[in-house]
């Protein structure tokens, strides 16, 4: 809460601005996707907190990122690997190296 603040009075004037705040227990792990990749928290600790009708999510913790791995579809290896005259697992691995770029992946295997 706030450092030298009474609890007890904390909690008496959240009630009076119309604040109820509530723990999740036990909680395993928090997973936020986005397009670069996953922050994953371990060892957090959730709290719901609902104000004047808006309800917020509040995580404490200490994330770790990982970023997307480029899915590859077998499509595309199958293309480079026609186009640049290599096997399939040069192509799926040049394609990784240039997350998913085809055109990239081709003049890399050409040159």
């Amino acid at each position: 809460m706030i450092p030298g603040m009474n609890p007890r009075k904390m909690k008496q004037m959240m009630k009076q601005l119309g604040m109820d705040i509530k723990p999740i227990e036990d909680v395993q792990e928090i997973v936020i996707t986005t397009a670069s990749g996953r922050y994953v928290f371990d060892q957090a600790e959730v709290a719901v907190m609902k104000m004047q009708g808006v309800v917020t999510w509040q995580i404490t913790g200490e994330p770790r990122f990982e970023e997307a791995v480029a899915v590859i579809p077998d499509e595309d290896v199958e293309l480079v690997a026609v186009q640049a005259g290599v096997s399939a697992e040069a192509a799926k691995a040049a394609l990784v190296e240039t997350k998913g770029d085809i055109a990239e992946a081709i003049l890399r295997l050409s040159s």
